[in-house]
C-alpha cells in the first residue's frame, strides 16, 4: 500500500465476519469445519484421479483440475481469516492483501476457462462418441489446462498490481473478510474511475466469453439429445453433464452477482453474504455435486 506522499503505509484492516459473541463463535466453527471437509474432500478427489488407471481420462482430469482450484481458493480465504479470528486481530499486510486479489482473480478466471473445457468434453463426449479420443486427446486436455491457468494468471496480475498501485490515504478498513480489488479500490484517494471502467470490461470478458461459448457447445449438446429415439440414450447424456451444470450455475450465478452488479443495487453487507457463498460453500457443494453424480 502507498500513501499520498508515496511512502509505505500501515495495514489494511479487515472488519471480517464473526464476532467473539457464542453464536458467532458457533459460526466460526462450522466454516471451519466446512473448510476442512473442502480441503480434505478435494485432496482426495484428486489422489483418488491419479491413482486409479480407469479414471485416467480427459473428464477426470480436468475434474481434478477444478478440485485443486477449489482447495487453493479456500486455501488464500480461511487460514488468514481464522488466523485473525483465534488471535482477535484484523489486520493484513499490503503483500498479504496483493497476494489474495492475486490468487482469487487468478483462480477465478482460470475456472471460467476450465468450466468451458469441461463443456467441450461434454460436448465431445456426447455428440462424437466414436472421435472422443481424437478431439479430446491428452496434448489438447492438457493445452486447455494451461491455457486456462496462464489467461487467469495475466488477469490476476493486471489487477492486482493496478489495485496496489494506487495510493491509499483515507480509511484502511475493509468491509470484507478478505482482499478483493472491487472493496479495495473503494479507499483509494486517487481518481480511479479509468481503472474501474477498465476492471468491468475484464469482468465481461472473462464471464461472458467463457460462458457463450459454455451456452453454445450445451446448445448443440441439446439438438443432439433431442434427436435420440432412445430414452435410455437421453438418460445417459443428461447424467453425463448434469454435474457441469449445476457447477456452471452455481458459480456464475455468485460471480455475476458480485462483480457485475452496479454497486447501488445492493449493500456491502449484501456482497459479504455472497462471498461467503462463493468462497466458502461453493468448494465443498462442488465436490458434493461431482461426488453424488459420479462413481
Amino acid at each position: 500500500m502507498v500513501n499520498a506522499n508515496g511512502t509505505t503505509g500501515i495495514n489494511f484492516i479487515l472488519l471480517g465476519l464473526f464476532n467473539h459473541t457464542q453464536i458467532h463463535l458457533f459460526l466460526f466453527a462450522m466454516v471451519l469445519m466446512i473448510f476442512i471437509t473442502s480441503l480434505m474432500g478435494n485432496a482426495l478427489m484428486i489422489i483418488l484421479i491419479n491413482v486409479h488407471p480407469q479414471l485416467h481420462m480427459p473428464m477426470y482430469f480436468l475434474l481434478s483440475q477444478l478440485s485443486f482450484m477449489e482447495m487453493m481458493l479456500v486455501s488464500t480465504i480461511l487460514p488468514k481469516m481464522a488466523a485473525n479470528y483465534l488471535m482477535d486481530t484484523r489486520s493484513i499486510s499490503p503483500t498479504g492483501c496483493g497476494v489474495q486479489i492475486f490468487l482469487l482473480l487468478t483462480l477465478g478466471g482460470s475456472e471460467c476457462f476450465l468450466l468451458t473445457a469441461m463443456s467441450y468434453d461434454c460436448y465431445v463426449a456426447i455428440c462424437h462418441p466414436l472421435r472422443y479420443p481424437i478431439l479430446m486427446s491428452r496434448k489438447l486436455c492438457l493445452l486447455m489446462t494451461s491455457g486456462s491457468w496462464l489467461l487467469g494468471g495475466i488477469d490476476g496480475l493486471m489487477q492486482a498490481g493496478a489495485t496496489l498501485s494506487f495510493p491509499y490515504c483515507h480509511s484502511q478498513e475493509i468491509n470484507q473478510f478478505f482482499c478483493e480489488a472491487p472493496s479495495l479500490v473503494c479507499l483509494a484517494c486517487a481518481h480511479t474511475k479509468i481503472f474501474e471502467f477498465f476492471m468491468y470490461v475484464c469482468c465481461i470478458l472473462m464471464l461472458l466469453i467463457p460462458l457463450s461459448l459454455i451456452l453454445a457447445s450445451y446448445s448443440l449438446i441439446l439438438a443432439a439429445v433431442l434427436r435420440m429415439r432412445s430414452a435410455g440414450a437421453r438418460k445417459k447424456a443428461f447424467k453425463t453433464c448434469s454435474s457441469h451444470l449445476a457447477v456452471v450455475g452455481l458459480f456464475y450465478g455468485t460471480i455475476m452477482f458480485i462483480y457485475m452488479r452496479p454497486k447501488s443495487n445492493g449493500s456491502e453487507d449484501h456482497d459479504k453474504v455472497v462471498s461467503v457463498f462463493y468462497t466458502i460453500f461453493t468448494p465443498v457443494l462442488n465436490l458434493l455435486i461431482y461426488s453424488v453424480r459420479k462413481k
